[in-house]
């Protein structure tokens, strides 16, 4: 059988699938966010304290269980969650702004 023969079917399959409807992607959001609208990794927490005031939660550490193991804090702004390792920012994750927005899963608190 050819390759035209096989790919006729897929293409009409793909046809039939109906239209595509748009979901708001937290990616997307991230990536239209202004740098200077969150923390940078490597600032200190009194730094993010400093710019971005107190915040609105202080989640309960985790890790530290073994030596290897780092403790991470994690701080909850309105519109991100910080995480640090001793005292320095290492990541910092966009929460979701709807229910509807597809991204991750809100920290468990």
């Amino acid at each position: 059988m050819s390759r035209r023969a096989l790919a006729l079917p897929l293409i009409a399959l793909l046809g039939l699938a109906g239209p595509a409807f748009a979901d708001t992607l937290l990616i997307e959001r991230a990536q239209e966010t202004p740098a200077a609208a969150a923390p940078v990794r490597g600032q200190t927490a009194a730094d993010v304290e400093a710019r971005f005031g107190a915040p609105q939660q202080k989640l309960e550490p985790r890790g530290g269980q073994k030596r290897q193991w780092p403790v991470i804090h994690r701080w909850v702004y309105p519109g991100f969650t910080v995480y640090f390792e001793k005292s320095r920012v290492i990541d910092v994750v966009l929460n979701k702004a709807t229910a509807e927005e597809i991204g991750p899963k809100p920290p468990i608190r």
